[in-house]
C-alpha cells in the first residue's frame, strides 16, 4: 500500500453506524405525507446523496412534496427518531493513529452541513478532520465537486489523496475525481458490490483499515 497524504471519509455508514436511522427517517417522512414508504434496500442506496437528489430519486412523481418529505425527514433525524448511532469500533483510534503518522484528514459527506457540524462536535471528532465538504458545499455525489474542492484547499494533488466510503456513491465519486479508494463494508453495500468501482481495497473493519494505512 503505497503512502497517501491526505485521507478522506465519507460519514454514514462509513464513519458512524447511522444507515438503519436514515432508514427510519425516510420512511416516517414519507408515511407523514402520505406516501407509500420505499423498500430498505432503495432507501439505503440513496445514501450519500445530497437530500434534495435522494427524494427525488425515492419519490420521482411526487415533485410537490418535496419540501415536506425533506424537512420531515430533518424533523425526524433531530428531534423524533431514537435510533442508536455509534460510532463504528476503532474510528477515533484509527483516526488518532492517521493523524499522528501525518496523514491529513478530511470528511466529504451528504449530510448537510448543519447535521454535519453537529456530529463533529457530539462526536469529539472534530479536531481530527483538517477540512470538510458536505452537500451544501458542493454538487450531490457521485460528482467529484467536494473531492476536488478539498484537493484545491489543501494543496493536494489527486495521486496522493484516498477515499474510504461505504457506498457505490462514494467509489464513483472517487473515481471520477481519480483518486484511489478503499470501500468499507460495515455500511450500505459489500464488497461484490463496492468492486465495481475499482477501489484498490475493500475492508470489513477499522482494524483492516488501519492495518493497510499505517503497517509499511
Amino acid at each position: 500500500m503505497k503512502s497517501y497524504k491526505l485521507v478522506i471519509f465519507d460519514w454514514d455508514g462509513t464513519v458512524m453506524d447511522s444507515v438503519t436511522k436514515i432508514v427510519n427517517c425516510m420512511h416516517q417522512s414519507a408515511i407523514l405525507c402520505g406516501l407509500v414508504a420505499p423498500s430498505d434496500e432503495a432507501t439505503a442506496n440513496i445514501i450519500g446523496l445530497s437530500l434534495e437528489q435522494a427524494v427525488a430519486t425515492l419519490f420521482p412523481n411526487d415533485a410537490d412534496l418535496y419540501a415536506d418529505l425533506i424537512a420531515g425527514y430533518k424533523h425526524q433525524y433531530k428531534y423524533v427518531d431514537v435510533t442508536p448511532t455509534p460510532l463504528f469500533e476503532g474510528v477515533e483510534q484509527t483516526l488518532a493513529a492517521l493523524k499522528n503518522s501525518g496523514v491529513l484528514l478530511a470528511v466529504a459527506t451528504g449530510k448537510s452541513r448543519a447535521g454535519l457540524e453537529r456530529l463533529l462536535d457530539e462526536t469529539k471528532l472534530r479536531n481530527y478532520f483538517v477540512a470538510t465538504r458536505t452537500s451544501d458545499d458542493a454538487l450531490s455525489k457521485p460528482a467529484p465537486d467536494m473531492l476536488l474542492q478539498l484537493l484545491d484547499e489543501l494543496n493536494m494533488s489527486a495521486l496522493d489523496a484516498l477515499m474510504v466510503g461505504d457506498t457505490k456513491i462514494d467509489m464513483a465519486m472517487a473515481k471520477a475525481a481519480n483518486i484511489d479508494r478503499i470501500g468499507v463494508t460495515m455500511g450500505v453495500h459489500n464488497a461484490q458490490q463496492l468492486q465495481e468501482f475499482a477501489p484498490i481495497a475493500t475492508v470489513d473493519s477499522y482494524q483492516q483499515l488501519g492495518a493497510l494505512l499505517l503497517d509499511r
